[in-house]
């Protein structure tokens, strides 16, 4: 039995939680065409007859150009810590790029030197992955390099050959029936933050946060016929607020809508959601409240 942590890193909107979905079978992590749609680091339970893999899926990486950018430095952090603590690493690009991006450079060097890399060309059916593959060895001496499709499941076999032998022995860390080490008021955040990264547009996603203030289970209520989520959506500005609360309402009533739903097909219950906005200004970059919200270990 093998039993090991492997990391996925990248640039921003290369797939990555696509990857996982694809590897897990199931919509594990929350996906959108947005960058910085992972926020946190987020570790996936896959499972076969012979081996257990934590697959950490990471923030996209990108060249912090501010040191007021604490929720930047927060995401970088993040990656590292998945990184240095992996038996092995898949850095994702997308099989069309052309040239090599700052972000490209920025995640060459964080990849580990002792530490096992595997270059994945994802989106392989939108492109030819030999240029690719070409242009990212001037980089870094890759220990394999893997064509993939996570859109259409495609490649994965192929990949998950190539990391089995980098995978160390040893006995499960969780028990099978685990898909996702992280709670459940964790995961009701990640699906309102999707719906609002589905419903918006432009730059006003990237700048709203949720707080889930409440979670009341009928598994820890036994009194309580449904879930009851009690969430703060954070902006940054007035501005924001309007736009995510939309004329008469309409806006904030949509997310929850999409919201409930999502979270009913996650939990199995029946969802009271109670959604509120307020205004933190320039939360991104107040230590305080990123650390309230989970963006902050120090």
């Amino acid at each position: 039995m093998k039993c090991g942590t492997v990391s996925l890193i990248g640039r921003p909107n290369v797939g990555k939680s696509s990857l996982i979905n694809a590897f897990l079978k199931t919509r594990a992590v929350i996906i959108s065409p947005k960058p910085q749609t992972t926020r946190n680091s987020i570790r996936c339970i896959y499972n076969d007859e012979n081996a257990q893999i934590i697959f950490t899926d990471t923030p996209g990486l990108y060249k912090i150009k501010n040191s007021r950018d604490k929720l930047g430095i927060f995401l970088n952090d993040e990656i590292l810590d998945a990184v240095e603590n992996s038996d092995a690493v898949l850095w994702l690009v997308d099989a069309g790029a052309k040239k090599l991006q700052p972000d490209d450079y920025a995640v060459a060097e964080v990849l580990p030197k002792k530490i096992p890399v595997i270059l994945i060309a994802n989106k392989s059916d939108k492109a030819d992955p030999s240029r690719v593959f070409s242009l990212y060895e001037t980089l870094y001496g890759f220990s394999a390099k893997i064509a993939v499709s996570a859109k259409l499941n495609k490649g994965l076999e192929n990949l998950m050959s190539a990391l089995m032998p980098f995978i160390p022995e040893g006995e499960p860390l969780y028990d099978p029936e685990i898909l996702m080490d992280t709670t459940e008021k964790f995961m009701a955040a990640e699906i309102i933050r999707e719906k609002i990264l589905m419903s918006l547009h432009d730059e006003v996603p990237h700048r709203i946060a949720v707080e889930v203030v409440e979670y009341k289970s009928p598994e820890e209520y036994p009194g309580r016929k449904k879930l009851y989520i009690r969430a703060s959506l954070i902006a940054e500005t007035e501005g924001q607020k309007k736009i995510l609360i939309g004329n008469g309402g309409e806006m904030i009533k949509k997310i929850g809508a999409l919201s409930r739903k999502s979270i009913e097909d996650a939990t199995g219950f029946g969802v009271f959601l109670d959604l509120w906005v307020k205004v933190v200004p320039d939360w991104r970059k107040n230590i305080t409240a990123l650390k309230r919200l989970g963006y902050s270990q120090k």
